[in-house]
């Protein structure tokens, strides 16, 4: 009876996960264009055809038509059906973390939140205020009854803030430019907000090596030049869902660096 209990609650784990992974695409597409994303319902991109219920299935729609618009069978992005899978991987992650209790609400709205800068500053290096705002808002609101608390959850959302704010300004003095947005650094406040202060210190140093090299790389290889913009929102959003559930697992390898 437990067994079954918990592949239930797998199952619904999973399909939630599947289903927030389309609204999510919906985000993805619609906040860069300053559009709703409630109204109207889901179209094709290319002939703005209103999609039907059954088109719109996460995964399965797009398996079934091979990939392409029922109208004008013009390719679908594959885009779709890899966010709806890995926001359902991230559910299950976070499932397998914390177990069936109020906080895992509240860590799979975190999810959803990463996911969507993730994608929307890889494409459009924007850091949509709806998201980073409204999360520092929930976050903060969360943390004064779930963990990591309240007082936690402001210092880390503070400290975010004024870590790369600090950054930000220092880069402007020696360059006359901004090397960072301010949207990162609203991102990193929401990220402490939920997390609490050590892990925003763990993400923001994972989000930097990880940066680093992978911009190092494509510099090397001649793929880009020094100036190209790295979206350094995408690096944190990665960095942040990794340390959501193995953040002992992280600091326990940088310590052991200096020990």
């Amino acid at each position: 009876m437990v067994a079954m209990l918990e592949h239930i609650q797998l199952m619904i784990v999973a399909a939630a996960g599947l289903a927030f992974g389309s609204f999510s695409c919906v985000c993805i597409y619609r906040l860069p264009r300053a559009r709703s994303i409630i109204w109207p319902r889901s179209a094709c991109p290319s002939c703005e055809k209103i999609l039907s219920w059954f088109d719109n299935v996460p995964v399965f729609s797009y398996l079934l038509l091979s990939g392409k618009c029922r109208s004008c069978r013009e390719k679908i992005s594959l885009l779709y059906p890899s966010v709806e899978l890995t926001m359902s991987l991230l559910f299950l992650f976070q499932y397998w973390y914390l177990g069936w209790q109020p906080l895992l609400l509240v860590r799979l709205a975190f999810v959803c939140a990463m996911v969507i800068l993730c994608v929307i500053d890889w494409q459009e290096r924007i850091l949509p205020n709806v998201i980073t705002l409204t999360g520092i808002t929930l976050g903060l609101g969360s943390s004064a009854f779930l963990n990591p608390g309240f007082l936690d959850s402001f210092i880390g959302c503070v400290t975010g803030a004024l870590l790369l704010a600090s950054v930000r300004s220092g880069y402007y003095v020696f360059r006359r430019e901004h090397g960072l947005g301010l949207g990162d650094v609203k991102m990193l406040a929401m990220i402490g907000a939920f997390l609490g202060w050590q892990p925003v210190l763990l993400v923001l140093f994972l989000a930097t090596v990880s940066g680093s090299v992978i911009g190092v790389t494509l510099i090397v290889s001649g793929t880009v030049d020094s100036r190209y913009p790295l979206p350094f929102g995408s690096f944190l959003a990665v960095s942040a869902l990794v340390i959501s559930v193995a953040g002992e697992v992280v600091l326990d390898w940088y310590l052991s660096l200096y020990l």
